[in-house]
């Protein structure tokens, strides 16, 4: 027997706390549910309680892609259905993977198991890989008896937040390559091409228009400062990141993108996606409430946000509803997300319209991701076409004093 602290809300709205003892976490769970109870937080409070120490993975075995996490969680979920146990499935995973840093990890997770620990236990020693949601939703997989069910959730979970970031992703590719070939073409024509066109100027001595001075200014200093030029780029290059690794430098950072014309919008839509689908995943595997918004506020990256995830788990633990918090910060979370938590609870059905939020704006996400391609095409056309003209001009305008000359 262990003993369990919990707070609950009753069907008549009361917010009660106490302490039970009883065989598992997974009976006290099924008790409140029965009486209609919504379940706020249940944490064991065992004098000789084991605490998990997450020892952190050796560098050679990092690296394993979200991809391969997905497919993973996935296999061993249908395996697991089909009635394979355990062990075995892991086995047949190991046999089948290419990637050696995945199999050493899987070997020793099984092994772990062989020894008597149990599942969750034995991810949560590799933090590096296995992330807090994906142990979490294990654990309540083993505690109600789906770990099928729940593998499969975190699976999807995984597979949606990965499909999010390629698509955002994806989108960035194409205006990032341009603003490269930009860069490199024009470093190559300050460094060869500018300095063969000037060099008839300056015999000539004309009068030269400020525009082409500009040019001839940067193409000498690329030309004969180059290694002040490039190592003053990576010093600043160096003190932003520095900067960014600060907490005001990723706060204002975080801030900048909030409020960035063009995707600020997108930017409020994917934390949404984000929060809901994990909150949604977790609810439904039966993860409590406290423990859920614990779990999200380190899945989302942006430090706004955090504090608002932050802030509703304070408010929740205190017995008020977890929809009054995003429902005061519309400015960063829509509307739309505290109203159909508010529904969830009355309903009680919030993991039901978490997914439907999440899905809402994922799909959003998608359609702007697909606008945003279609508008920043003509926005480097006009760029480009400034910059061109530009150069053109500068080396035109001395020709037509040359001419006058002669």
């Amino acid at each position: 027997m262990a003993k369990f602290k919990y707070k609950i809300k009753t069907k008549s709205g009361n917010v009660e706390e106490g302490e039970r003892e009883v065989p598992d976490k997974f009976a006290l769970y099924k008790e409140f549910r029965a009486n209609g109870s919504e379940i706020i937080s249940i944490v064991d409070s065992s004098e000789h309680k084991f605490k998990n120490i997450n020892i952190p993975l050796p560098g050679f075995l990092t690296g394993i892609k979200a991809h391969e996490k997905i497919i993973f969680a996935r296999n061993l979920g249908s395996m697991l259905e089909a009635g394979l146990a355990l062990s075995r499935a892991l086995n047949v995973i190991i046999r089948q993977s290419k990637n050696k840093r995945m199999t050493t990890v899987l070997n020793a997770v099984n092994d772990d198991i062989s020894k008597g620990k149990t599942f969750s236990d034995a991810l949560n020693a590799y933090p590096n890989i296995f992330s807090s949601l994906f142990v979490s939703m294990v654990k309540a997989g083993e505690e109600s008896g789906s770990l099928a069910e729940s593998l499969k959730t975190v699976a999807l979970q995984l597979d949606r937040s990965y499909t999010l970031q390629r698509k955002i992703k994806g989108a960035m590719v194409y205006p990032c390559v341009i603003l490269v070939l930009m860069v490199v073409i024009a470093l190559i024509m300050l460094m060869y091409i500018v300095p063969t066109i000037t060099s008839t100027f300056k015999d000539m001595n004309i009068d030269l228009p400020a525009s082409t001075k500009v040019i001839i200014g940067m193409s000498d200093l690329i030309r004969f400062h180059y290694i002040i030029v490039f190592g003053g780029i990576m010093a600043l290059l160096a003190g932003f990141y520095s900067f960014a690794r600060t907490k005001n430098g990723k706060r204002t950072f975080d801030y900048t993108i909030i409020h960035m014309p063009l995707i600020s919008d997108m930017v409020k839509e994917v934390n949404a996606a984000r929060t809901a689908r994990t909150l949604a995943s977790l609810l439904s595997a039966g993860v409590d409430v406290v423990e859920s918004l614990r779990i999200t506020e380190e899945v989302i990256q942006n430090s706004f946000y955090k504090d608002i995830v932050k802030s509703a788990t304070d408010e929740v633990q205190k017995g008020s509803p977890m929809s009054s918090i995003f429902l005061r910060n519309e400015k960063l979370y829509p509307v739309f997300v505290g109203e159909m938590m508010s529904v969830g609870e009355e309903t009680g059905k919030m993991g039901e319209m978490l997914r439907n939020v999440a899905q809402f704006y994922e799909d959003e996400v998608e359609q702007k991701t697909k606008d945003m391609s279609s508008i920043i095409e003509p926005v480097l056309m006009v760029i480009i076409g400034i910059a061109v003209g530009f150069f053109a001009i500068s080396m035109i305008m001395p020709m037509y004093s040359l001419a006058d000359k002669l």
